[in-house]
């Protein structure tokens, strides 16, 4: 009996954490949407099966609230363009293969003039459907209609379901970067330690090249996420979580660009000291700890960029210092040994100093005190960009925060008072 209830217990459990995924929500959310828009739509058209409100309602409510609201007002926009041009072209020609070229390009040149952005083909088509059928103005007008009501319906159901906040999935694809990064780090390093062939080493700077493809998708689900917050109700400083967020992944995109810098140094190293190892008796495996070390820095960075609750992040940061601070100890070893192989033969003293000095600008970047800084220079720089978008706005703030401080300063001194 402690048995099935253990797994009855397990089983709510996981489908609970299933009915909070966000692909899950969304999805449920869509259905629902198109549905009620052609139930609507259907009781006020009953005559044929209105198919563009439900069709509407689909493509507004998007991934997130702020991405709702503004795709819904262009593509409503975009749909009565359309059907603005198949009456103005239906008045005067009927449908043949000349009406129907000039009436794709009026709608086009249309889309653009009226600034639907990726919506210009939607005028196209809306065009096209009204045009083909026979009664064009009730048909037209009733597709306007339909529209409308698949708009409305799609932002009404994201003021009312409240779309799904995706920083835990752009959270995961910034740590899974910081992974992926680790181990060609890793790859690079042992290779460094030892007698490498031209080959090989080349072999490492492509995949390192590679990873921008990998940044590449990584700021597209940061982009999602960091639309998820805007105009949520559900989240609270959502500007401080888009920040660190998105400082966080600029960061990972430094380390990924200076990855890229120590293959290419390593890949001319292994060049020039063919068939000898690439750095001199002794040495090689401190490089191999360096990056080592490096490596697990990035990783505790994505970790600490990712983490919301409080304590995690304490101990989070905590074993960042710690790794940087190994680092940093270990990139001075092996500054001395490159300074005495130097003195002894001169001839790599650049790609020497190169590979010491990308390990020091990856421990730089990675930093918790540069962070810090670089978070307060965005927020700084984001409310200076605020006042100067929205003066109006700022100014009302500014004498609201000056009558709360006022009556505060009134209420401290009448309690001294007393």
């Amino acid at each position: 009996m402690r048995d099935v209830r253990k797994w009855w217990t397990r089983a709510v459990r996981e489908v609970w954490r299933r009915s909070r995924d966000p692909v899950i929500v969304q999805m449920l959310r869509s259905t629902f949407a198109a549905t009620l828009a052609y139930v609507i739509a259907l009781r006020l058209g009953p005559e044929q099966p209105p198919l563009t409100a439900p069709l509407t309602a689909l493509l507004v409510v998007q991934v997130t609230l702020y991405s709702t609201l503004t795709t819904g007002i262009r593509r409503v926009n975009s749909v009565v363009a359309g059907v603005l041009v198949a009456i103005a072209f239906s008045l005067l020609v009927g449908l043949t293969w000349w009406s129907l070229a000039l009436v794709i390009i009026a709608a086009l040149t249309v889309g653009h003039l009226v600034r639907v952005d990726e919506f210009v083909p939607e005028v196209a088509i809306s065009a096209m459907l009204v045009l083909g059928v026979t009664a064009v103005g009730t048909t037209a007008w009733l597709r306007v209609v339909e529209t409308l009501i698949g708009a409305v319906v799609g932002m009404a159901c994201n003021l009312l379901i409240v779309p799904p906040v995706w920083v835990d999935e752009a959270g995961a694809s910034i740590e899974e970067l910081a992974r992926r990064v680790r181990q060609l780090m890793l790859r690079v390093g042992e290779e460094a330690s030892g007698r490498t062939p031209p080959q090989e080493a080349a072999r490492r700077l492509h995949e390192a090249r590679r990873l921008d493809h990998d940044i590449s998708g990584v700021d597209a689900d940061l982009r999602q996420a960091e639309d998820s917050l805007r105009l949520n109700p559900r989240v609270r400083e959502g500007l401080l979580h888009r920040i660190v967020l998105r400082t966080g992944l600029d960061t990972l995109e430094i380390c990924t660009v200076v990855l890229r810098v120590i293959a290419r140094t390593l890949t001319d190293l292994a060049k020039e000291r063919e068939p000898e190892p690439l750095f001199p008796p002794g040495t090689g495996p401190v490089v191999e700890q360096l990056l080592s070390e490096v490596a697990d820095a990035i990783v505790s960075f994505a970790v600490l960029v990712t983490t919301s609750v409080s304590d995690s992040a304490e101990s989070a940061e905590a074993r960042l210092d710690a790794e940087l601070r190994q680092a940093a100890a270990t990139r001075d070893v092996l500054d001395r040994l490159l300074l005495g192989a130097v003195r002894h033969d001169p001839r790599q003293w650049q790609l020497y100093g190169a590979v010491l000095t990308e390990a020091t600008r990856i421990i730089d970047e990675l930093d918790t005190e540069h962070r810090t800084r670089r978070l307060f220079e965005e927020l700084d720089r984001h409310s200076r960009e605020q006042r100067a978008r929205r003066p109006r706005i700022t100014r009302l703030r500014d004498r609201a925060r000056v009558s709360r401080r006022a009556m505060r300063n009134r209420a401290a001194g009448a309690r001294r008072s007393s």
